[in-house]
C-alpha cells in the first residue's frame, strides 16, 4: 500500500498551479499537522496495512513546514516502514535549506522532489517562481551534501517563450547536477488559475514534447517521467495500486472507490474525517488502467482491450506485446491509443 500526504501551504502561488494549495494562514500549520495525524491514525485502523510500499509527501510546499512538526507523523509510521520503503518529500528550492535537507534525511526521507521549472530568469518570472536559478542549483547540491541518493527535479516546457536554445540549456543543467531523475511535465492551462486568463501563455507545439524527450539522457519509464531510478511512488499510481490520501484536498484510492477528505483548510482542520466517497464502477477501473498503463511502462492486460482494435495497432507498430500485456512505445501518443482502445 501506499501514502500521500497533502501539505497545502506555499509562500506563494505559480502561475500555473491548480493544486490544492494557500498563500494564508501558515499560522495554522502546527494544527493542521495535527488533524493530519488525526485522519491519518482513522485511516492505518480502518485498513491495517502490514507495511507502506512507499510514502509520498507533498504539496503545496512541503518544505515550508519546520522538519521537527513532522516527527509525530514519522514516529507513527514508524512500525508501517524499512529500509525498502521510499519516503519522498517534494521542496522547493527557496525554502529547502541543507538544515532541513538533512533533519528529513535523519527522520526517514530516501528521495527528495525539487520544484525547479526552469533555470532560466526570465522564464521563472514567467511561470511565477520564488526562487532563482542559483537557488535552484544550491539546493539540488544541499540535498546530495545531505545524504540524499535520489534526487528529483521537475522542468516545465512549451511555454510561449521557449525556444529549443531554452530547452537545451534547462535540461543541460539539470543533467549536470547531482541527480538520477527528472519530470517533464507540458504546460497546461488549468481553471482557476492566473494562467486561464491568458491561455497564449502555452505554446501548444508538440515538437517541444519530443525535444525534451531527446534531450533527457535517462530512460523515459513514463510521458512526464525520466530516471535511472524508477519512483516507486509514481508506478504504483499507474498499477493502480490502492493508496492512503491524508490532508486537505488529499485522495485516496482503496480499489473499489475514491475518497476526498475536506479542501477548505479550516474544514479540514475541524474535522479531517469528514470524508466524502466516490465509487467506481468496473468500467470506470477498467478504462483507467487502460489510460494509466499506456501513458507508462506498467502497460495492460490484452484481456481489456477490443481484439480487432488490438490488431490493427499491433500491425500498425503502435502497440508491442509481451506474454499478456501490450505496451506502447511512443507514450505521447498514450490518450489517442486509449480512446481508440476504451
Amino acid at each position: 500500500m501506499l501514502l500521500y500526504c497533502h501539505i497545502p501551504f506555499c509562500d506563494s502561488k505559480c502561475h500555473y498551479c491548480a493544486f490544492n494549495s494557500f498563500t494564508h494562514n501558515h499560522h495554522l500549520k502546527s494544527e493542521y499537522m495535527d488533524a493530519l495525524l488525526r485522519q491519518l491514525r482513522s485511516e492505518l485502523e480502518r485498513k491495517s496495512p502490514q507495511k507502506l510500499q512507499s510514502i509520498f509527501i507533498g504539496g503545496g510546499t512541503p518544505s515550508t513546514i519546520d522538519a521537527h512538526l513532522y516527527e509525530p507523523l514519522f514516529e507513527l509510521l514508524k512500525p508501517l516502514v524499512d529500509e525498502e520503503t521510499e519516503i519522498t518529500f517534494e521542496a522547493n528550492p527557496n525554502s529547502a535549506s541543507y538544515e532541513w535537507l538533512k533533519k528529513i534525511k535523519e527522520l526517514g526521507a530516501t528521495r527528495v522532489s525539487f520544484g525547479v521549472q526552469s533555470f532560466d530568469e526570465k522564464k521563472l518570472k514567467f511561470l511565477g517562481r520564488a526562487h532563482t536559478p542559483s537557488q535552484a542549483i544550491q539546493a539540488i547540491e544541499n540535498a546530495q551534501k545531505a545524504g540524499f541518493e535520489h534526487i528529483n527535479l521537475d522542468i516545465i516546457y512549451d511555454t510561449a517563450i521557449d525556444t529549443k536554445e531554452l530547452l537545451q540549456y534547462d535540461i543541460a543543467q539539470a543533467l549536470a547536477l547531482p541527480i538520477d531523475h527528472i519530470s517533464a511535465y507540458a504546460l497546461t492551462i488549468e481553471e482557476n488559475t492566473p494562467f486561464a486568463k491568458s491561455p497564449q501563455v502555452a505554446a501548444n507545439k508538440e515538437e517541444f514534447g519530443y525535444l525534451v524527450k531527446e534531450l533527457i539522457t535517462l530512460p523515459q519509464y513514463e510521458v512526464s517521467n525520466f530516471g535511472n531510478y524508477r519512483c516507486r511512488h509514481n508506478l504504483g499510481y499507474w498499477k493502480l495500486l490502492p493508496y492512503i490520501g491524508v490532508g486537505c484536498g488529499a485522495v485516496g484510492f482503496d480499489g473499489k472507490s475514491r475518497y476526498y477528505p475536506p479542501n477548505d483548510l479550516h474544514s479540514y482542520i475541524h474535522d479531517p474525517l469528514s470524508i466524502h466517497q466516490e465509487w467506481l464502477s468496473s468500467e470506470d477501473l477498467r478504462l483507467e488502467r487502460l489510460f494509466l498503463g499506456l501513458r507508462s511502462v506498467v502497460g495492460v492486460e490484452r484481456s481489456l482491450c477490443d481484439e480487432k482494435k488490438v490488431e490493427i495497432l499491433l500491425d500498425e507498430g503502435k502497440l508491442i506485446q509481451k506474454g499478456d500485456r501490450l505496451y506502447n512505445p511512443n507514450f505521447f501518443l498514450a490518450d489517442e491509443l486509449a480512446l481508440f482502445l476504451s
